[in-house]
Order: structure tokens, then sequence, then C-alpha cells
């Protein structure tokens, strides 16, 4: 008698830890349990930690709860402005509600992948290209609205959408690339004629400020030679003002030039010499610009020799 009972408290202490193990379920702290009872959805939600269900008649699904990070594969579409691109995209989201996952949808991770690729397609289409390559905070936050509605309804939300990368045809790459040289050149050649504007006004004022000195011309001209000549070429090309061939033409007397003019002067008032009118005073800045126009040109040419005097024919 005692030993049929140890037996039957054996085998009973064996059924319930058959029945335990059967029954225990551990349910993580980043997962949620949904238990369905003859295929009823029980409202509870099993939290993390220990659970137990009834064996046979209870299944337990356990559902993650952590961030999904899902690729959606490139799409290729058609912009607004008729460029052909290949687009893909980054989705982050996460289950809010259990139950809903697993209810209200077959796969919410397949529906979700499904859903981004269609809604980057419809990005593609109503945006152009400027848009895709440098305004896509905009364009993100688009599609995060596009997925996040219909996405609510599954148990799902959506935590972000980021565009990853933006393909273009080789011949659209060049295009843009003579659109950007193009327009760099145009920048460079504004710049170089708004350099040209202010050197011309500059030289403007430097010009009215050496008309006041007739010698700083020749200053400058001294200055232009030193310059030219510290690069040590073999050949130098000194160009000579005509003005200051006309003042030297001015400055030296033409001989015998004196006597005709008074010859002819007589003739006409019956025989008599005129008498020419006193040059004008030579002025300090006048006489100065001549001198220092002399050493300038004795500088370049060497010291001039007068040529000898002429003999009287007579």
């Amino acid at each position: 008698m005692i030993e049929e009972l140890l037996m039957a408290a054996a085998a009973t202490a064996a059924a319930a830890a058959v029945y335990a193990g059967a029954a225990a379920r551990v349910v993580k702290q980043y997962e949620r349990g949904v238990v369905f009872r003859f295929g009823r959805l029980r409202e509870q939600i099993r939290s993390p930690g220990f659970t137990m269900i009834v064996p046979v008649i209870d299944r337990l699904h356990k559902v993650n709860m952590q961030i999904v990070t899902m690729p959606v594969p490139a799409q290729e579409g058609i912009t607004r402005d008729n460029v052909t691109v290949r687009v893909d995209a980054v989705v982050y989201f996460k289950v809010v509600d259990a139950a809903d996952a697993l209810v209200r949808v077959e796969d919410y991770k397949f529906a979700v992948s499904q859903m981004a690729q269609t809604s980057l397609r419809s990005i593609i289409g109503k945006s152009d290209l400027d848009d895709l390559l440098s305004n896509r905070e905009k364009l993100n936050q688009g599609l995060e609205l596009m997925l996040d509605s219909p996405a609510m309804g599954w148990g799902v939300a959506i935590d972000r959408v980021e565009i990853k990368d933006v393909s273009l045809p080789e011949t659209m790459k060049r295009s843009m690339a003579r659109q950007a040289e193009a327009d760099r050149e145009r920048r460079a050649r504004v710049i170089n004629a708004d350099a040209e504007l202010q050197a011309s006004r500059k030289l403007a004022e430097a010009a009215e400020v050496m008309s006041e000195q007739p010698a700083a011309l020749q200053l400058r001209l001294l200055q232009t030679v030193m310059a030219v000549s510290a690069e040590k070429n073999s050949t130098l090309v000194l160009p000579i003002p005509v003005e200051l061939l006309r003042f030297l033409e001015r400055a030296t007397p033409t001989a015998g030039a004196p006597d005709e003019v008074g010859a002819e002067a007589g003739g006409e008032a019956g025989g008599q010499p005129a008498a020419l009118p006193p040059p004008p005073p030579l002025s300090e800045a006048y006489l100065s610009g001549r001198a220092d126009a002399m050493d300038a040109i004795e500088d370049l040419t060497g010291p001039s020799v007068d040529p000898a005097p002429r003999e009287d024919a007579t």
C-alpha cells in the first residue's frame, strides 16, 4: 500500500514537472507576450519575466519591441523634371502595440517594406532633381508622414526615414559637371571685370594726382624701368612718350630761325626787322620737369654730346 502511494506520488510529481515545463515561459525585457486561447486573443499582454500558460490550450507569441532598421531597395523612377534616378533609403520603426502587430497584419515587417518602396517611388515622381540632391530633410519628413499613417493601424510607429543615396546616369553627371564649370567660369569673369573696374578707378585717381606734378610721370617711368630691369632681360625696349619729344623740340632752338623770321617780317614791313616778342617766363615746375627728363635720358642713353658747330659758309 505504501509502495502504491509512493508510486502515485512520484507519478503526480512527474506529471506536475512535465506540466510546469510545458506551461512555463520566459519573456525577455525587449519582448511582449501575446496569448491566444483556442485561437482567441487574450486581452492581457504578458510583460517581461516569467509567465505561465495552459499547455495545449494556449499559444504564446513573442513580439520584439526594439527599433528595427530596414533598408529599402533602390527604386528607379523619373523625377518631375524628367530625370531618371535610382534612390535607396532606410526605415527605422518599432512595434508599439504587440496585439495589433499580430492580428491586424499578416507580416508587419513585409508590409512596412512594401509601403516604404511605394512611398519612395511616389516621392521621386513628385520631386525635382535639385530637391533630391540638396533638400533631403524635407523629403525625409514627407516619407515619414506617408509611412506613419497606415503603419499606426498595424501597431507600428515609424521612428525615422532617411534617403541614403541618389544615383544619376553618367550623361547627367557629365551635364552637371559642365554646368558647374560654366557657372564657375562666369563667376571668375565677373570677378575679373570687377577687379578691372576697381583698378581703372584707382588708375584714374593716380593719373589725376600725377597731372599736378609733371615730374611724377618721369619718376614713374624710371620706376617701371627699374622693375623691368630687375627681371634680367636681355633686351629692354623703352617707349618714349611723344610729349617728351615735343618738350625737347620746344626747349632746343633751331639755328638761324630768328634771322629768317626777322628777314621775312622786315621784308613785309619795309625792310626793317620786326622785334620778336619775349618768350614767356618758365615756371619752376616746368624747369624741374625738364631737368628730371634730361637726367632720365642721360641715365638711359648716356651723356649727350653736343654737335659740332657748323662752319660759316661765308
